[in-house]
């Protein structure tokens, strides 16, 4: 019963698309890392705790979005199926998880620093309203990848104990690009949202202008990276993993057309989770080699 139980959780919570956003999160660890010429204590420690944060935080918010979106997912067909309308799950259950999971963050942010500890609640709020945004506005999709796009910047906070300003590079670059792919997903529930009067890029700008505005902030990831990399003085391998990631990009935009949505899944959770990946590779490698010829 117990193991069922936690599969069924692992599956509400999606916890195989921790790989969206963690690749990130340890990357700007690695960078905080390599700003501090790899002169921190406990760096394995740290780098644990940030794993616990992350992946403990994004299960709060996942069983959160999935209770507060319980009765709208009901009444959609793609949705109806999820663990709770389903009946899999209960909602006192969905209640006790997002519970346990935040208190895991917050104890997850005290073993990291004091900085991490004060702002875990302000972290934790802004995952939890991005629940409601559907509701009153349109741009619902950039509050879901700023959601994401903090976890770079507090794994920089948990290595440094400080903010560096240009670590919101890779905030606005993972930012662009979470509301990008999200912007594609969404496009297959345009006609249930505007039937219910749910706010999406999709229904304010219809099918083919949703696409268009998925490019555009796609584009401004890449231009993010490839500010950060100057500012950073990142090398080649950095580069080479920003054009990997635009290829990817690429052929993820070639996945879907206004009239064919039919690998829109291929191109949410293949690609990007490949994007998240390999970017981690690619500029982890670069922190390597540049800390070993120094």
């Amino acid at each position: 019963m117990f193991l069922k139980r936690l599969r069924l959780t692992l599956d509400m919570i999606k916890f195989e698309h921790s790989v969206f956003a963690l690749p990130f999160a340890l990357t700007g660890a690695l960078l905080a890392l390599r700003e501090s010429a790899f002169h921190v204590d406990r760096p394995g420690w740290k780098l644990l705790w940030i794993v616990v944060a992350m992946v403990s935080a994004r299960s709060a918010a996942m069983a959160f979005n999935r209770l507060v979106d319980a009765d709208i997912d009901a009444r959609n067909p793609r949705t109806k199926i999820r663990h709770i309308p389903a009946g899999l799950l209960s909602r006192s259950f969905g209640w006790g998880f997002t519970i346990a999971s935040s208190l895991l963050f917050f104890f997850a942010s005290w073993e990291l620093n004091q900085l991490c500890l004060r702002l875990a609640p302000l972290a934790l709020g802004v995952v939890f309203v991005y629940s409601f945004t559907k509701r009153f506005t349109r741009f619902a999709h950039l509050v879901l990848g700023f959601a994401l796009g903090i976890a770079p910047a507090a794994a920089w906070i948990a290595v440094r104990g400080s903010l560096d300003a240009r670590i919101l590079l890779l905030t606005a670059a993972v930012t662009f690009w979470t509301a990008g792919f999200d912007i594609i997903y969404s496009c297959q529930d345009y006609e249930f949202d505007s039937d219910a009067g749910l706010h999406s890029i999709p229904r304010f700008l219809g099918l083919a202008g949703a696409l268009r505005v998925a490019r555009v902030l796609h584009v401004l990831m890449i231009a993010s990276l490839l500010l950060l990399v100057w500012l950073l003085h990142l090398g080649a391998i950095a580069i080479a993993g920003i054009v990997a990631v635009a290829a990817l990009l690429i052929y993820e935009h070639g996945l879907v057309k206004p009239t064919d949505f039919s690998r829109v899944n291929a191109a949410f959770f293949t690609m990007n989770g490949w994007v998240s990946v390999l970017f981690f590779v690619f500029w982890a490698a670069d922190i390597y080699f540049h800390a070993s010829s120094v």
